[in-house]
């Protein structure tokens, strides 16, 4: 079989950041439109929660397993099959009849994200490489696009039309990036050991793991509060919601090119960010004006962003020999911790407001900070 030889330059990156944008913009977007969702499906806040939350758990499912069930498809063609999947979850999504058809999609959603993520660093270090810091960067920077796309149009769309039409937006967008990545992207062939050998042998491997478990407290502190952002802005000024929903993605975009940047002092990077972030959650949680809750919202969006570059950068530098296992195993905990966030997020959310979850959040982002802190991600 001939190999197309990979492109160089950012060609790739871009291809693959467009993928992770429209499908990270189709998780989030529940978070933008869900009272409108609760309200429409007649079931409560919390429970409309779990439309993210389901998400999670096919991606939990899907991150460790999807390299063992396909071990030598071409990724190329791996990615833009996860991207039809998208528009098609997107689309049962925007004609569902109720709640549970809905989570039918977002279950299809769930594999078809953690799939694209499970193989994007690996493919974007091949078709760009001696470059991971750009691959890293590129990518999470189509997640915090995503938030200043998705979040706030979709609230926006939603307001104006009907959550469903944002849904059908995102079917749209994700659709286009199909058709990128499969133009853009050279093929990409598995790596030789890729499967559940190599996953094996990452698992095993401690400082790797205690980073996937700082990680997951990371991503749990944020994910317990951020599908209810929406009710903690309305709680204090409703009138800036959509704007405020468009800072915390301005936020996140400006985290994760600091996060580019400052990647050669990558512990102490991880070890201040979750503190920041824990000190955002508490700020926006607790605000009662909106000059604090603008502050909050922003340095949240700020902080949260980070963790995606930092912690891709930290699993593979942790196990370089085991890049793919260590990403999909990241992403694994990733979906993990947004499964539990929204659930326990949601439980609160119902009985007692929102802060009790923005405290729950706060407390795990300080865990996984002290954690950083501590554990280096490779031996000097």
């Amino acid at each position: 079989m001939t190999v197309a030889h990979p492109k160089r330059g950012i060609t790739p990156v871009v291809a693959l950041a467009s993928g992770t944008a429209v499908l990270v913009t189709s998780e989030f977007l529940p978070a933008g439109v869900l009272p409108t969702i609760a309200r429409h499906l007649d079931v409560s806040v919390g429970v409309a929660g779990w439309a993210v939350a389901v998400t999670a758990i096919a991606g939990a499912i899907t991150a460790p397993t999807i390299a063992g069930v396909l071990p030598r498809a071409d990724r190329q063609r791996v990615l833009v099959a996860l991207l039809i999947a998208g528009v098609l979850a997107d689309v049962i999504v925007a004609l569902a009849p109720s709640f549970a058809v809905l989570l039918v999609g977002r279950l299809l959603l769930g594999i078809a994200l953690s799939g694209f993520w499970a193989f994007a660093f690996g493919v974007g270090i091949q078709a760009a490489p001696g470059r991971d810091r750009l691959v890293s960067t590129g990518l999470s920077f189509g997640v915090s696009f995503a938030t200043v796309l998705g979040v706030p149009v979709g609230a926006t769309v939603a307001d104006a039309i009907g959550w469903r039409a944002a849904f059908w937006g995102a079917a749209g967008l994700t659709a286009f990036a199909a058709v990128a990545v499969a133009a853009l992207l050279p093929s990409t062939p598995a790596q030789p050991s890729a499967g559940f050998r190599m996953m094996g042998e990452a698992i095993v491997r401690p400082r790797l793991m205690f980073g996937i478990l700082f990680i997951a407290l990371a991503a749990f502190g944020n994910f317990v509060a951020y599908p209810y952002i929406r009710l903690a802005i309305d709680r204090v000024d409703p009138s800036i919601t959509s704007p405020l929903l468009v800072g915390w993605g301005i936020g996140g975009l400006i985290g994760t090119l600091v996060a580019g940047a400052l990647a050669s002092r990558l512990r102490a990077l991880a070890g201040v960010t979750p503190i920041l972030l824990a000190a955002a959650l508490l700020v926006t949680g607790f605000a009662t004006t909106t000059p604090w809750l603008i502050v909050g919202a922003i340095a949240w969006g700020f902080a949260f962003n980070i963790v995606p570059v930092l912690g891709t950068l930290w699993v593979t530098r942790a196990e370089p020999h085991h890049a793919e296992s260590a990403v999909s195993l990241s992403v694994t905990a990733f979906q993990v911790a947004i499964t539990a966030g929204a659930a326990i997020g949601g439980a609160l959310v119902d009985a007692s407001g929102v802060q009790p979850a923005f405290v729950v959040g706060a407390v795990a982002a300080v865990a996984a900070g002290v954690g950083f802190a501590v554990v280096r991600p490779r031996r000097a």
